[in-house]
């Protein structure tokens, strides 16, 4: 069975061999909002990027960005709201608009119970090598581009469970130009992604990336599984050169 033929969604329903193992809700099924955060205790405004060691709990408060975080639209090299130093954790909150550039972890980072209602250039970024990223609860919406940017070195993986997306580009992508390239290893588990959404994963075959998948629930529209590139280290535009899941770079069961 050809890659494409198994990576598309025709009206909640998935095309080919990989509909035994996904739970599908079509366009008339209950309609489950990515961002549905709980009620907000309260509103931060953060005019500089929090700097985070250790645990944080913003104890369901609405962080926003101003003064110079006060972007909120797609230009490359923003700063974030809050940075992760490596084996931080950052529970517990609700992250606004704008949103700048999110969250980025340095290292390995535990993100639980976030949720970001209006995505600004990325909800995530992650980096450093050997970091074990762990996203744990939370959702996201109106992500134009990316949800989360991995420009991890080698080692280590992303985990992304429990999680809610809607009105999104790709919820995961391995990075298709980094100076630095390495193989990156992702698992979705329990993922809902609700309509309009491009795909939820983008690796990058040439340089050995995996995405594993499972429990993952689609509500309405054509969503993709996995988009394939093949990324280079020259900053050029990454080639796609295919979709899965393929049973060897992404498995979905």
């Amino acid at each position: 069975m050809s890659v494409r033929a198994i990576s598309k969604w025709r009206g909640g329903i998935i095309v080919g061999a990989a509909a035994a193992v996904l739970v599908v809700a079509g366009v008339g099924g209950a309609h489950l909002a990515a961002a549905d955060a709980p009620p907000a205790t309260g509103q931060v405004t953060l005019t500089a990027t929090m700097a985070v060691s250790g645990t944080f709990d913003g104890t369901n408060r609405r962080f926003v960005g101003g003064g110079d975080l006060g972007g909120g639209g797609q230009d490359e090299g923003q700063d974030p709201l809050f940075r992760l130093a490596d084996g931080a954790t950052l529970a517990n909150v609700i992250i606004g608009a704008p949103a700048a550039d999110g969250v980025h972890c340095q290292g390995t980072c535990t993100l639980r119970n976030v949720f970001w209602e209006d995505v600004g250039e990325d909800a995530a970024t992650f980096r450093g090598s050997g970091a074990t990223v762990v996203v744990d609860g939370g959702g996201a919406s109106g992500a134009e581009d990316k949800v989360f940017q991995d420009n991890r070195g080698a080692g280590g993986s992303v985990t992304i469970r429990d999680f809610e997306v809607e009105d999104f580009g790709k919820l995961y992508r391995s990075c298709g130009n980094c100076s630095t390239q390495a193989r990156r290893d992702v698992v979705l588990s329990n993922v809902t992604a609700t309509a309009p959404g491009g795909v939820l994963v983008g690796i990058n075959v040439n340089f050995g990336d995996t995405a594993r998948l499972s429990g993952i629930t689609v509500n309405g529209g054509d969503i993709g599984l996995c988009d394939l590139f093949e990324g280079n280290d020259s900053g050029d535009e990454p080639e796609k050169v295919g979709e899965g899941p393929d049973g060897v770079s992404c498995v979905v069961s």
